[in-house]
């Protein structure tokens, strides 16, 4: 097998569709069908199953992709390597960030270090803060970015920017009158709700306790993996939903969702690394851009940018 093979199949399993990952690299869907059959034939396995237009990974598929992400992975910490030797900034710079910072705040910045660095190639995966912070514990990527510090003696956490989390409601939520939600009264409602490990349900939920609501009695109609499906939950009248201001604004400014006035703490967005890890070039060229600047002995300071 084909380094480029395994870098077609890696991408068309996490997508699980072979139109997105050609788009992703840039590739006609003919060349990425064409690798994947090319596998399946050598090696006389499915790597795929295929139902109508979904592709679900068969347990070989899922073998290969544990293997397959090693090696890509090893392959690009080389390139890294080698990339620090050079007099120009280049290589790749892998990031996970969980949904809220993927989503509305992340990507203009990494938009204006591709502008400044064109010579690095960017990734960035999204998932959950507890992912994101596991990510980088285990070196699978160099930088992640979450909501509310995490307490993690072999991480170094930088704030980099402030969040304000809000609770919403449907029009005809009893609530979308209110002039403003006392605490004791939030477990009256039905309540939508992000999984385990989210960033954004934590915090809302320390911030509640912190404010005397009884959140253990909280009635769970839902609990949803995205933003995006607890604000379309929560616009359904499935109950009231705390989240990113940034995540309800289009909801809020069309009429579908209505602010409960109830004032909850600011946040921070949170970049963590491994402190065992040196940063390559890239790493502290897009913290510097963020306005951090990490001295010697791993401690960091902030400029204006």
């Amino acid at each position: 097998m084909t380094f480029e093979q395994l870098r077609i199949f890696v991408e068309v399993a996490e997508r699980q569709h072979v139109t997105q990952a050609a788009q992703a690299l840039n590739i006609a869907q003919s060349a990425a069908s064409h690798a994947i059959a090319q596998l399946e034939a050598r090696y006389d396995v499915q790597l795929f199953y295929r139902v109508g237009r979904r592709i679900e990974l068969s347990e070989a598929g899922r073998a290969l992709l544990t293997e397959a992400s090693a090696i890509l992975g090893q392959v690009e910490r080389a390139e890294l390597a080698l990339s620090e030797f050079s007099t120009f900034l280049r290589g790749t710079l892998l990031v996970e960030a969980s949904q809220t910072i993927a989503s509305y705040w992340l990507p203009a910045r990494l938009a204006a270090f591709r502008r400044a660095h064109p010579g690095i190639n960017l990734r960035m995966k999204i998932e959950n803060t507890q992912q994101v912070a596991d990510a980088v514990l285990t070196g699978a990527v160099e930088l992640g970015f979450v909501e509310d510090e995490v307490a993690h003696p072999q991480l170094v956490c930088h704030p980099v920017a402030a969040d304000r989390l809000i609770v919403v409601v449907a029009p005809d939520h009893p609530w979308a009158g209110l002039k403003r939600l006392d605490p004791a009264k939030m477990s009256e409602s039905d309540w939508v709700r992000r999984e385990t490990g989210s960033g954004t349900r934590s915090a809302f939920e320390h911030a509640a306790l912190a404010m005397g609501a009884d959140v253990a009695g909280f009635r769970i109609a839902m609990e949803l993996p995205s933003n995006e499906a607890v604000r379309a939950a929560a616009e359904a009248g499935l109950g009231a939903a705390a989240m990113s201001a940034s995540v309800a604004a289009p909801s809020l400014e069309a009429g579908l969702l209505h602010h409960v006035p109830i004032e909850l703490p600011e946040r921070q967005f949170i970049a963590l690394r491994l402190a065992a890890r040196r940063p390559t070039r890239a790493v502290t060229a897009f913290l510097n851009q963020l306005g951090i600047v990490e001295a010697v002995n791993g401690a960091a300071t902030e400029r204006q940018v």
